[in-house]
C-alpha cells in the first residue's frame, strides 16, 4: 500500500528503536519522512538507510527554544506536514528515596513539556486532516517499582491525547497515543545495568508478559501507521495499548 504518498511525516526520536521503526514503515508506504534526534552519528545513519528525501535534524526534545527552531526549520523549507509521531522521550528509572530534582525535570521536560510545546510549534504547519500520534507508556497504568517519575509523565503525555483532540478538532487535526509495554529496543541496553543484570531484569519482565515475549518495534510501528492514516478517521483522542496483554490480563 501507499497510504502516504505525496505526504510529508514528521518521526521526533526518529533515529533508533521505535522511532526508527516507524519512520522506515512510513518511507515504505511513499511518505517524505523528516526525523529528529539527539545523537548527529545516529541520526546520518538513520538518514542513509532511509534513503530517498528523507531528512535528519539534530534536535533536543527536551528544550522549546529548540522545539521553536524545529518548525522554522520545517516552515523555512515550505513543508507542510500531514502526520506527526511526538516518539521523542526519556526513560529513567529510580526509587522515591533517590529522585532528585534533575531526573524529575529531564522525565518531565522531554516527555511533557517538550512535546506539548513541539505541537504548539507545528501547529502552523499540519495541513487539514493531519493527525499527531504520542508515544505513551503502559507505566502510566500500572504500580511498577522505581518508575514514579517516567509512569507520571507519560500518564500527562496520555491526557493531552484527549485534551488536544478536543481542542484541535475545529482545524481537521486528531491526537492519539499509542502505549508500548515492554518492547525490543536499544532503550534497555541504557539503563546502566551490567550484562547479568539486564538480563535477569528482561526475563523478570517478560515472564510479566501474557504472549511470553517482547513487542517488536515493527508491531509498534503499524499501529502508528494505522492512526495516522486517513483508515482511523473515526479514532479520536484515544489510547491503544500494545503490551502482548501484561495489563489487561
Amino acid at each position: 500500500m501507499n497510504r502516504f504518498e505525496g505526504k510529508s511525516v514528521l518521526v521526533t526520536g526518529g533515529s533508533s528503536g521505535i522511532g526508527l521503526a516507524a519512520a522506515h514503515a512510513f518511507a515504505a508506504e511513499g511518505a517524505r519522512v523528516i526525523i529528529t534526534g539527539r545523537d548527529s552519528t545516529a541520526l546520518a545513519e538513520a538518514r542513509t538507510a532511509l534513503g530517498g528525501d528523507t531528512i535528519a535534524l539534530r534536535n533536543n526534545a527536551g528544550v522549546v527554544a529548540e522545539a521553536r527552531d524545529l518548525a522554522a526549520t520545517l516552515a523555512s523549507q515550505q513543508i507542510r506536514l500531514d502526520a506527526v509521531f511526538i516518539n521523542a522521550g526519556s526513560a529513567k528509572f529510580a526509587s522515591l528515596a533517590d529522585v532528585d530534582e534533575a531526573l524529575w525535570n529531564q522525565g518531565f521536560d522531554t516527555n511533557v513539556k517538550g512535546a506539548y510545546f513541539q505541537i504548539q510549534a507545528l501547529l502552523p504547519l499540519l495541513n487539514a486532516g493531519a493527525s499527531i500520534v504520542l508515544n505513551g507508556s503502559i507505566n502510566a497504568h500500572i504500580g511498577m517499582p522505581n518508575s514514579s517519575v517516567y509512569a507520571a509523565s507519560k500518564a500527562a503525555l496520555i491526557s493531552l491525547a484527549r485534551t488536544l483532540s478536543a481542542e484541535l478538532l475545529p482545524r481537521g487535526v486528531r491526537v492519539n497515543v499509542v502505549s508500548p509495554g515492554p518492547i525490543s529496543t536499544p532503550l534497555y541496553g541504557k539503563l546502566g545495568m551490567d550484562a547479568a543484570t539486564l538480563e535477569a531484569t528482561a526475563a523478570q519482565i517478560q515472564s510479566q508478559i501474557p504472549l511470553g515475549r517482547f513487542g517488536t518495534p515493527q508491531e509498534l510501528a503499524s499501529t502508528v501507521l494505522h492512526l495516522a492514516a486517513a483508515e482511523s478517521a473515526f479514532i479520536v483522542g484515544s489510547e491503544v495499548i500494545i503490551d502482548g496483554g501484561m495489563s489487561q490480563l
